[in-house]
């Protein structure tokens, strides 16, 4: 009997395969374990990350049955239900989540039993062994990311990642004790009560489209409360995006039709800014803008908007519909559900002269919180923490302009790490320092070679100089096509093989891009090296020196910036609201390990009476929707949820339909209010 396992390796998004006989452990080391597995011929997968323990999990059998046990600190998910501590039977099809990774399982043969059940030592023995052996594991580390700031809601490497919300002095102890609570009992407290029809937690773009949808659904401004530490529906975003080297001037990676402020999608980006460039004078740019939008992506590259462009459209949609009046400025602690059917939001105002809490207590609640972290490879944290330097190993999503300066001034070298959208974007930013000074090198570590693009059906995206090219993070029919269909008919486990078979790592097939990459390999500045990252430690000059295993052994690269571009924390669990409120109401996760959404994206273990929650955007990630964290998701989740609202007989708000539906769009394309 073999097991197989597959899964994609958080760090390069590369798909990797583990086949090996039973029993099976798996864990971050596997160097110390029991004497009694030797005489089972343990087979072992050693899987890297913090988030993982030393001896994380057994595989075995039982009775013929094949069985996981979760012997470590932070549990193992089976098809999205918690393991901690305990065992339960393992089908092919069903999904594992072991610290960041996601691994699915295959058997490749029939099980016999009754030859398992004659081999020594007997099953009881496993289980006590593993049980007192998981005692002894007490040298696990945190999750290795960089958190944002609870106060300022920026980046922050100082910044305790996913504090428990029971361990801050607000909200107090009855209230997270608590499933459900009395509207008297937050009166009693003395913080101040607000009551209110519809609330939407976030406060940025997720927020900002389900605010715009049931606003020109009918619902009045002071029916709405959005409670969040942002100024502008796209304050995040936007530092994320300028870190990340996108600048006001420079494209997004988001489509002609994926519009936040204009829920009708026409006119789209591309015909604005043609419509802008005409009265401009340029008419040739006007041009190439139409015709990138008729022929992408066969005989045009994709066309996407400039991101300054972008915020301003939302400024003036934000103006329209009142934004600044249903603005709350809050930080979320904990959400409990009221003895009433509605739901009470504990929140503290930041940097206030003195601190202040209160409740704000809605019947219709929407939640988009955005990612709840940035991921920082584990072998940079620990350098980070070793030799406390911050400014020569950064995370791509930091502010890192010093290294830009730097490199302009002085030359260097920089290693990149990770080949998504971000890196592509870090190269070319690095490629426009060499203007200004040409003793710039580029080493690019990568796991393995990339030689064939990932394929689904008889499509298969493009491969160039070890780079898989997609115009956007996922095809583009699982936005509005056969592919969304799919995924929403489709059962937690076949969304998870489906989302594995649609995504990895890409970036932006632009022709300007590809040519810098070529320049640079033909002209020496820009170099690949293919191997695993062992250790990464300061040399005698005070530069980060990596150990990178490949098969001609171990090399040693100096280095004077490492950048890490690997992406974003996607987790719920990783985002202290959620996980309290998953521990606190049992909330199901995908198999893909984000909140099993419903088709109209609500979170139905959180319905209370006539009161429903809403929940949008990455965290959803594994649920009907794959697109989830594009503009066009965001827009297509808050019109699931505000249809759902009509259904369920929402107060003041209505379909958007016929006629009623083009008198709203008057109104937006003349700047009137809703």
């Amino acid at each position: 009997m073999e097991i197989l396992l597959t899964w994609e390796d958080p760090g390069n998004q590369e798909l990797q395969k583990h086949s090996s006989t039973i029993p099976l452990g798996i864990g971050r080391e596997l160097a110390r374990i029991p004497d009694i597995y030797e005489n089972q011929s343990l087979k072992k997968v050693v899987l890297k990350s913090r988030e993982i323990s030393s001896f994380h999990a057994l595989i075995y059998f039982v009775n013929g049955q094949l069985t996981i046990k979760d012997i470590s600190t932070n549990g193992t998910r089976v098809n999205g239900n918690l393991l901690h501590k305990s065992s339960c039977p393992l089908n092919t099809g069903d999904a594992l989540q072991i610290g960041p990774f996601q691994i699915s399982v295959s058997l490749t043969n029939e099980i016999d039993g009754t030859e398992i059940l004659n081999q020594p030592p007997t099953i009881l023995d496993l289980e006590t062994e593993v049980t007192n052996f998981s005692q002894q594991a007490v040298d696990e580390s945190p999750p290795s990311t960089i958190a944002f700031n609870l106060e300022t809601d920026q980046p922050d490497p100082k910044a305790e990642p996913f504090k428990p919300t029971y361990l801050a002095s607000f909200p107090p102890r009855e209230f997270i004790a608590s499933e459900f609570v009395d509207m008297q009992s937050l009166y009693a407290t003395g913080e101040p009560v607000q009551e209110q029809e519809y609330v939407a937690l976030g406060g940025g773009i997720g927020s900002f489209a389900w605010v715009d949808h049931i606003r020109i659904y009918g619902v009045k401004p002071d029916k709405i409360t959005v409670l969040g530490l942002e100024q502008k529906p796209y304050g995040r975003y936007q530092r994320l995006c300028q870190n990340s080297q996108i600048p006001p001037y420079e494209r997004l990676r988001s489509g002609s039709d994926s519009c936040p402020d204009n829920l009708w999608g026409w006119p789209g980006y591309a015909w604005r800014e043609a419509w802008q460039e005409i009265f401009s004078g340029e008419v040739g740019s006007a041009l190439k803008r139409l015709w990138q939008v008729f022929s992408e992506p066969l005989l045009a590259d994709t066309y996407t908007p400039l991101s300054g462009r972008v915020f301003e459209s939302i400024d003036r949609e934000a103006e329209r519909i009142g934004w600044s009046k249903m603005l709350k400025y809050g930080r979320i602690r904990a959400i409990r559900k009221t003895t009433d059917g509605r739901y009470a939001i504990a929140y503290s105002v930041p940097q206030a002269s003195e601190r202040s809490h209160g409740y704000l207590v809605g019947r219709y609640v929407h939640i988009a919180t955005g990612y709840p972290a940035i991921k920082f490879l584990p072998d940079l944290q620990k350098y980070r923490q070793d030799t406390g330097d911050s400014k020569s190993v950064v995370n791509a999503y930091e502010q890192h302009e010093h290294i830009y300066k730097q490199l302009e001034n002085r030359g260097g070298t920089v290693i990149i790490r990770g080949r998504g959208i971000v890196s592509s974007r870090i190269i070319q930013t690095i490629w426009e320092a060499r203007r200004k000074n040409r003793q710039i090198k580029v080493i690019h570590v990568m796991r393995t070679p990339v030689k064939e693009g990932y394929k689904f059906g008889s499509a298969q995206r493009k491969v160039e100089n070890n780079w898989e090219f997609q115009p956007y993070n996922w095809p583009k029919a699982t936005w509005g096509g056969d592919m969304r269909s799919m995924l929403e008919a489709a059962s937690p486990a076949k969304r998870y093989e489906l989302l594995k078979d649609w995504g990895g790592t890409t970036t932006a097939d632009r022709t300007d891009w590809k040519k810098i990459i070529q320049e640079g390999l033909d002209a020496g500045w820009y170099t690949i090296e293919f191997g695993q990252v062992e250790k990464v430690e300061r040399n005698h000059e005070g530069k980060p020196i990596s150990f990178i295993r490949n098969q001609e052994g171990l090399l040693e690269v100096a280095a004077d910036f490492i950048i890490d571009s690997t992406g974003l924390e996607a987790k719920p669990e990783n985002n202290p609201l959620f996980a309290d409120l998953i521990n606190r109401y049992n909330l199901s996760l995908s198999p893909y390990g984000g909140l099993q959404a419903a088709k109209d994206f609500e979170m139905k273990e959180m319905r209370n009476m006539r009161g429903r929650m809403y929940v949008s955007g990455v965290l959803t990630l594994g649920g009907p929707y794959a697109a989830i964290d594009t503009f066009l998701g965001l827009q297509y989740a808050a019109q699931r949820a505000a249809d759902a609202l009509v259904a369920a007989k929402a107060p003041d708000i209505h379909y958007l339909n016929g006629l009623g539906s083009l008198w709203q769009w008057i109104k937006w394309a003349t700047n009137q209010q809703p």
